[in-house]
């Protein structure tokens, strides 16, 4: 339990959640802001549900991630292949590609 308290606290850590997970949540609103003023964008709640789940796996694993490890290298390979994974699966549920 001391190595968790120990991550709890390390400096800085709180503001990069809160501007992580702000990120997340102005990724999410976007497109609810683009179809005010354009009919180019019409996303349905379903489409609002699935993208949040998305961006809520892609968080939570994240600060697993983060909570888990303190090597720098392994923290950045870990955000490379979940932001990858992220992209395809996003890709593929916009246009189908795979």
């Amino acid at each position: 339990m001391a190595g968790h308290e120990e991550l709890e606290h390390e400096p800085g850590t709180h503001r990069w959640r809160v501007a992580g997970w702000s990120a997340a949540a102005a990724l999410l609103l976007a497109p609810l802001v683009a179809m005010r003023f354009t009919e180019e964008v019409n996303w349905t709640p379903f489409d609002f549900a699935v993208f949040g789940a998305l961006l809520a796996v892609a968080g939570g694993a994240f600060e697993l991630v983060v909570r888990l490890t303190r090597r720098q290298a392994v923290r950045t390979a870990a955000g490379a292949a979940i932001a990858a994974a992220f992209l395809l699966a996003w890709a593929h549920g916009a246009v189908g590609i795979f």
